[in-house]
C-alpha cells in the first residue's frame, strides 16, 4: 500500500514539474528533482529508486551517513541542510553537492577536508533571499563578496546559489524572491569569477517548486510532496 502511494505522488510531482518546464519554455531535462528524504526511512527512499530518482536530499550529516550504506552505490546525495564545520569530514566525499555553504569559514573547512582526500567539492551558496532571521545564509548584497573570497579556494568550486524562500500558503507570493535569486545569478556570472560558475540554481520546495521553475530553478527539492509529511520529533 505505502508503495503504491509513494509512486502515485512521485507521478503526480513529476507531472506538475514537467507542466512547469513547459510553461517555461525549458526542457524537462533543464530541472533537477530532488527527493528530499530527511526522516524517511531506507525502505521508502528505495521505493523512489526503484521509480527512476537519483538525487535524494538530507538535512543532517548523521542521516545521510547512515543511509549512504543502505542504498545503491549510484545515488547522487545532496546536503541541502544546515553544516557544522565538526562534521564536514564526514560527508565531505561523499555527497555530489553541499546546498548550504553561507560563511567563508564553512567554505575553508570543506576545502581542508576536501585536500586530505584529493578531491574539489561542489558547492552552492545559500542566499537569505528574504532576509528570514531564523534561516541561514548570506545576505543578497554580500553573496558576490563572499562568492570572490571563496573563489580563492582550490579544492572547493562554487556552482551556483540556493535559497529557501519562505513558507507561504500561496506559491506566487514567492515568485519575487525567486527571480532575485536568479537576477543575482546572472549579476555574478558576469564578473567571470575564476572557480565560480552559476549554472545551478537551487530553489523551490513542495510548496512553490513549480514557480521556482519558471523562474529559471536547476533543481528543486521536494519532501513532502513525494514522501508525505515528516517526523518532526526526529
Amino acid at each position: 500500500m505505502r508503495e503504491q502511494e509513494l509512486k502515485e505522488k512521485l507521478t503526480n510531482v513529476e507531472g506538475r514539474v514537467a507542466a512547469a518546464c513547459k510553461r517555461a519554455g525549458r526542457a524537462r531535462e533543464e530541472v533537477t528533482l530532488i527527493a528530499v528524504s530527511k526522516t524517511k526511512p531506507v525502505e521508502d527512499l528505495q521505493v523512489i529508486y526503484d521509480a527512476g530518482i537519483r538525487s535524494f536530499g538530507e538535512n543532517k550529516v548523521q542521516e545521510l551517513t547512515g543511509k549512504i550504506p543502505e542504498l545503491p552505490n549510484d545515488i547522487d546525495w545532496h546536503l541541502i541542510g544546515h553544516l557544522q564545520r565538526n562534521k564536514v569530514k564526514y560527508i565531505v566525499d561523499k555527497v555530489k553537492l553541499i546546498h548550504s555553504v553561507d560563511s567563508y569559514r564553512l567554505a575553508e573547512e570543506i576545502n581542508i577536508q576536501a585536500k586530505k582526500h584529493g578531491i574539489v567539492v561542489p558547492i552552492l551558496i545559500e542566499v537569505n533571499a528574504a532576509n528570514e532571521a531564523t534561516k541561514f545564509g548570506v545576505k543578497l548584497e554580500e553573496t558576490l563578496q563572499l562568492c570572490e573570497e571563496i573563489s580563492h579556494l582550490e579544492n572547493v568550486h562554487i556552482e551556483g546559489l540556493m535559497t529557501i524562500a519562505p513558507n507561504v500558503v500561496v506559491s506566487e507570493e514567492n515568485r519575487p524572491i525567486f527571480n532575485k535569486i536568479k537576477a543575482l545569478s546572472v549579476d555574478i556570472a558576469s564578473k567571470n569569477l575564476d572557480n565560480v560558475d552559476m549554472r545551478i540554481l537551487s530553489m523551490g520546495m513542495t510548496n512553490d517548486f513549480e514557480v521556482a521553475i519558471e523562474e529559471g530553478a536547476t533543481h528543486v527539492r521536494v519532501g513532502t510532496a513525494i514522501f508525505g509529511e515528516r517526523n518532526y520529533n526526529i
